[in-house]
């Protein structure tokens, strides 16, 4: 071991990476990985792992400062190794890679278990000709014709552990979990349509864009009214704010979601384009009037507004209308009337674009016309007084 500690060390130090062949060197770790893994499978066969009272995956992932699935992977590969000898040469030689022949290595476990047994060669061949992920489906589909009832066994364990944790950490929610294929290619399906490029503006990457297509997908499944009631009332989310916070006036108190989490401004606006309304009187800390809820855009306007417009009014969005809110081209909460002339319907991102995104609409005789950040337009209301146009 010393000499291969020092011969790393070396490397490292001295090695000019401009000239580092990357593919020799992950052969070599890849070949280091099959050999991490016979040793940790000899350390079971000692049950090293009983002196501390651990299982081997727990052991294995404490001493290798690795995660227990991986760890689990490299026990795998170790024991099955030892009984595939032409397929460890093929790992050792850097014939095929570390995920390949873990590949091979699972699937040999589960159809030794019904004691049918591989082809090693004609695995290293599949391994040289398929990529890791083409390579898996192979194999999956190679598990389920010969033990299918075994691949439904692990299909539902899968489903057992199946997990999603949603979090609020640093002004942003965290989300992260385990899905079952049917419900990831579910949520991938969903998220896929609403995540293409908006037209020609659209400067978002990918990631963005998955982002939000699936707060678009919330949104629209909060607004079809199809989910179940909680108390009698639909689901929707719930903000706290002020006259003031709405004007954007300094010194007005912050608005709020649920749960005292603190929005700017501008969000609480573009929200308060298409919401429900409940005015609160407070003297103090104490409420003495609350009343009764209105929309910022009726029923019949909402109609009214669907019937003029096919799409998104934003230039070169595609978004079908009942996908889309109204939003106020003179904001709702500067004093901008809820009816038709100042109306016009946005998609989740346009109209984010337009409250956030620093874009203004001006309405030009009947021309709706979107100003880019970079070109402010404003506008007189009275002698003295001007105000940016959106």
């Amino acid at each position: 071991m010393e000499v291969l500690e020092d011969a790393v060390r070396v490397f490292q130090r001295e090695a000019d990476l401009d000239f580092v062949d990357p593919r020799r060197l992950s052969t070599l770790i890849d070949s280091l990985q099959g050999t991490l893994s016979a040793a940790l499978h000899r350390a079971r066969k000692r049950n090293e792992h009983q002196v501390t009272s651990q299982s081997a995956c727990s052991w294995a992932a404490r001493q290798c400062q690795m995660s227990l699935s991986a760890a689990a992977d490299r026990l795998c590969v170790g024991e099955q190794l030892e009984s595939m000898p032409r397929l460890a040469e093929a790992l050792r030689s850097g014939e095929v890679g570390f995920q390949a022949a873990a590949t091979i290595c699972h699937l040999r476990d589960r159809v030794g278990a019904i004691g049918a047994r591989l082809d090693e060669e004609m695995w290293i061949d599949n391994a040289r000709r398929f990529s890791v992920k083409d390579l898996r489906d192979v194999a999956a589909r190679t598990w389920h014709a010969v033990d299918p009832a075994g691949f439904d066994r692990k299909v539902e364990n899968d489903h057992e552990v199946r997990q999603l944790f949603i979090s609020e950490t640093g002004g942003m929610y965290r989300i992260d979990g385990w899905l079952t294929l049917e419900g990831g290619a579910a949520v991938k399906t969903v998220v896929d349509s609403l995540s293409k490029p908006l037209g020609a503006d659209d400067q978002r990457t990918s990631k963005q864009r998955r982002h939000d297509g699936l707060v678009e997908a919330m949104h629209l499944a909060l607004g079809a009214g199809t989910l179940p009631r909680r108390n009698g009332v639909r689901p929707h989310i719930s903000i706290t704010t002020t006259v003031e916070s709405l004007k954007r006036e300094l010194g007005a108190p912050a608005s709020e979601l649920e749960g005292g989490l603190t929005i700017s401004s501008k969000t609480a606006q573009r929200l308060a384009c298409d919401g429900a309304l409940h005015r609160v009187l407070k003297a103090g800390s104490v409420v003495v009037d609350v009343g009764r809820v209105s929309r910022a855009v009726s029923p019949s306007q909402w109609r009214a507004l669907k019937a003029r417009h096919r799409t998104c009014a934003f230039p070169g969005c595609d978004r079908p209308v009942n996908m889309t809110n109204p939003h106020h081209i003179e904001f709702w909460a500067r004093g901008g009337r809820s009816d038709i002339r100042n109306l016009i319907p946005l998609c989740y991102f346009h109209h984010r674009l337009v409250h956030e995104g620093g874009w203004q609409v001006i309405r030009a005789g009947d021309r709706v016309e979107f100003i880019p950040p970079d070109r402010q337009i404003t506008t007189r209301r009275r002698w003295g007084e001007s105000r940016w146009a959106a």
